[in-house]
């Protein structure tokens, strides 16, 4: 019988999970990889990734606490005779949508360093302060000093809606950060670390000595968990649930090494017993479902969007692509990769079911305006699948666009475009976790959507009227043979024609027939 341990749930600080005999996955093989391998680095990943546990590690290795690290990969690799002066930021907490704010938290956090190094500084100003610390540090102990930046971008991005003041931040921090390139002379190792990846141009101009492992196969697991850490460090934890239930619903982010699982998800999972989007619910992504709103993007786009290497890393106020914004929140991940001349390709797709049925869900909330209706709809649109009841779900679906309010209509244009009543139709069934897949290829074209459900295969064509004349939607179906790509399956098959009316603004045909 494996020895349960104690879950660090919500707990950031590598000293209380070593001392009290919590869970821990060695990361101290990379951690060291990273400080022989160079001296400035960036890393990118979404929020409760264990980051700030990854940045409270790398500061208690420099420290030289020896004790934390007793069986781990770097205890014998490393002299901890030696010991580093340790400068750690955080912006994790503060209201930095209140203009100038940033520079009274910066302040504050400096007070805090300074009274840890006995030292008081004549300036009265952030990088002047910055400046005179480090070389006081270093002067007080006779070492290069190590700065640990985290959470580096949250002031930005808090602000994001506060256009003036998010840029006022910006400015701000890349006066601050440009103490890394200057003070380069004394300083031993610099990490930072956040959400997103703000073009050096914007943040970090100068500092064109900070290497981005954001993308960098070698580091893909630095947060996060692998299978082989669920199968070994959590062995104790897995009776009683499905693994590959936990692999469906939890795993699949990547950066291009070996996927992950969400660490937070995973010990949440480990605490209830239960499958919920535990990680979802920390946080609705209310900026980002609006920009998707504003932009027009169908929801039927998310799980395949192509993307080059220079769209992901476009970011800045003001200027954050669809893509950008997805992948470093953690909402998409990659899932294939291409390099073409000399420019690298990304599919971006959902990484997993908790993600891809809780975005789904909010952002049928937004593009339908009505919580409640949703929710038995949602229930019924099950029910009537289970019943494989077709002639129930076409007065459903009658009734789904017939509940969305008018003011939604005469508030804005989006029944104008062209996506927005088939992603209104598909996010109904990913809110539910179902199995579809879109724009699925044949031999002949592109079904737009297969759903598989209890043993039965459902082909859906999309027509707007006004684009198409009536009738032509199921006709497609049978023409383009799209059945015959699932006979061999053996389950039965049913086609159904869908078609919208931007005037009407409702279904005006649903036909279907079993092939």
């Amino acid at each position: 019988m494996i020895k349960r341990k104690q879950l660090p749930i919500g707990i950031q600080t590598f000293s209380e999970i070593r001392e009290k005999d919590h869970y821990y996955v060695d990361k101290t093989a990379l951690i060291l990889n990273l400080i022989e391998g160079g001296k400035h680095y960036f890393l990118s990943r979404p929020r409760r990734f264990g980051k700030s546990l990854l940045l409270d590690t790398i500061k208690e290795v420099f420290e030289g606490n020896e004790r934390l690290f007793q069986g781990l990969a770097i205890h014998d690799q490393w002299d901890w005779a030696v010991k580093y002066p340790v400068l750690r930021f955080s912006f994790g907490s503060g209201n930095f949508r209140q203009a100038d704010y940033l520079p009274q938290n910066l302040m504050a956090q400096l007070d805090r360093l300074e009274d840890q190094f006995q030292f008081r500084s004549d300036y009265t100003t952030c990088p002047e302060r910055f400046q005179s610390l480090l070389l006081h540090a270093q002067q007080q102990t006779g070492k290069p000093v190590v700065v640990l930046i985290d959470e580096y971008d949250k002031p930005i991005l808090d602000a994001l809606e506060y256009p003036e003041v998010a840029k006022a931040n910006r400015d701000f921090l890349r006066g601050f950060y440009g103490t890394i390139k200057d003070f380069d002379a004394h300083i031993r190792f610099s990490f930072l670390t956040g959400v997103s990846k703000f073009s050096k141009v914007s943040l970090f101009s100068g500092l064109n000595n900070l290497k981005d492992i954001t993308l960098d196969k070698r580091y893909g697991t630095i947060c996060g968990y692998t299978d082989a850490d669920i199968d070994t460090v959590f062995a104790a934890e897995l009776p009683g649930l499905d693994r590959q239930e936990i692999r469906e619903w939890y795993n699949g982010y990547n950066w291009l090494g070996e996927g992950v699982y969400n660490p937070f998800d995973i010990l949440q999972l480990f605490d209830e017993r239960l499958f919920k989007s535990y990680w979802f619910e920390t946080g609705t992504p209310t900026f980002l479902v609006e920009q998707l709103l504003k932009r027009q993007v169908p929801t039927l786009k998310l799980d395949s969007l192509l993307s080059s290497s220079e769209m992901l890393s476009s970011f800045d106020v003001g200027d954050i692509t669809n893509e950008a914004l997805l992948f470093q929140t953690g909402y998409l991940t990659i899932k294939t990769y291409r390099r073409v001349g000399g420019q690298d390709y990304y599919t971006l797709g959902y990484p997993n079911q908790e993600v891809y049925q809780s975005l789904n869900a909010v952002l049928l909330s937004s593009l339908t305006q009505n919580r409640g209706a949703q929710a038995t709809q949602s229930i019924r649109l099950y029910d009537l699948l289970l019943a494989n009841d077709l002639a129930g779900l076409q007065s459903l679906f009658l009734s789904f666009f017939a509940s969305i309010p008018h003011q939604w209509y005469n508030n804005n244009d989006i029944q104008n475009y062209e996506g927005y009543y088939a992603s209104v139709f598909y996010s109904y069934f990913a809110a539910l976790g179902l199995n579809v897949t879109l724009e699925d290829t044949s031999n002949l074209g592109r079904i737009d959507m297969t759903l598989k459900f209890q043993q039965r295969v459902y082909i859906f064509e999309f027509k707007v009227v006004e684009l198409v004349p009536n009738g032509k939607a199921l006709q497609q179906i049978k023409d383009k043979a799209y059945a015959d790509k699932y006979r061999a399956l053996q389950q039965p098959i049913y086609l159904i024609g869908v078609e919208f009316s931007k005037v009407g603004r409702n279904i005006v045909g649903f036909d279907w027939e079993q092939a």
